[in-house]
């Protein structure tokens, strides 16, 4: 099992419910498939260096956690076609 690291940008226009669910949403895909969540830090918005969709800002989150080696690509491809998710990046620490 390897260690990495997820930051993802959700819509700040979304209300706090909607961003929890998301959260959950995102978390439970990793475990689904193998991944044990170490942490997740919400880190909250902030001013995006370029417009996205035509939007300003967003609400980042980062997720720490272990899994194989065939996850990142695998939520990678899920976070992709995820329409909640602005932007996203996967690192291996």
């Amino acid at each position: 099992m390897k260690s990495f690291e997820l930051m993802y940008i959700i819509s700040s226009q979304s209300s706090d419910e909607e961003k929890e669910a998301n959260i959950a949403k995102i978390n439970a895909m990793i475990e689904k498939d193998g991944g044990k969540i170490e942490s997740v830090e919400r880190i909250g918005n902030k001013k995006l260096a370029y417009e996205i969709n035509k939007k300003r800002d967003g609400y980042y989150v980062l997720v720490n956690f272990t899994a194989d080696s065939k996850l990142p690509n695998k939520l990678g491809s899920l976070l992709a076609i995820t329409s909640e998710v602005m932007r996203y990046i996967i690192v291996a620490k």
